[in-house]
């Protein structure tokens, strides 16, 4: 087993932490559930494999990503938009975990959005060095739904702005089972990953797994 610098499962903080108005993070949400989690993940993959998107700028993301649920967050020359279906395979996106529903609808009640059904779980894939820049889920129709984001694996540099892209940023470190949620006067609010540092987790080893839940209709 190579060595970690963080012992993830027991050194994890628990409780809540305010990021804003409207938005808040649950320290160590998920992580009881974090390895059948991991396991609906797999599961998710073999039917739908990760890929790399193109932005409508002719980028590759660095992040790798697929979806499941009713819809899915798709990306290429043409733009940003939500599908039905799987554009690799022609066919309907994998049907969402009934833990993911759960667990998506229980953090939100917390955080204050009562009679959460988020449609769409967008599932991103962390690798060493990977990114994510700042900005703005604006692709949905139900704004008034929030975001719910789960981290499973190594740990990650939250970018948390505003309403602008120039905002000042600040920046919440997710360990493995944190979960964010954002709506409300926030749900607009800019926010990315910073690149992701080398570390090692015995569920994930190099990867950071993270599961984006959004009611998209």
């Amino acid at each position: 087993m190579p060595p970690s610098n963080l012992d993830l499962f027991s050194n994890a903080s628990s409780g809540t932490e305010a990021l804003g108005p409207g938005a808040m993070l649950l320290r160590g949400f998920a992580r009881a559930e974090a390895e059948v989690l991991l396991q609906a993940v797999s599961s998710i993959t073999a039917q739908a494999p990760f890929r790399h998107l193109v932005t409508p700028g002719g980028h590759v993301m660095s992040v790798a990503m697929t979806n499941c649920g009713a819809l899915g967050w798709v990306s290429d020359e043409q733009g940003y938009r939500y599908s039905h279906h799987d554009p690799d395979s022609g066919q309907h996106w994998p049907a969402m975990p009934a833990i993911f529903l759960e667990l998506a609808a229980r953090a939100a009640d917390v955080a204050g959005y009562a009679n959460f059904k988020p449609d769409a779980c967008l599932i991103n894939r962390y690798l060493p060095d990977t990114r994510l820049t700042l900005h703005q889920d604006r692709n949905e129709h139900d704004a008034d739904a929030p975001i719910v984001s789960v981290s499973l694996g190594v740990p990650a540099t939250f970018l948390w702005g505003g309403l602008q892209r120039n905002n000042p940023t600040k920046r919440h470190r997710l360990e493995h089972g944190d979960v964010a949620v954002w709506g409300g006067p926030s749900r607009f609010f800019f926010h990315g990953i910073a690149p992701l540092q080398e570390a090692w987790h015995p569920l994930t080893q190099k990867q950071r797994i993270n599961l984006t839940f959004r009611k998209a209709r």
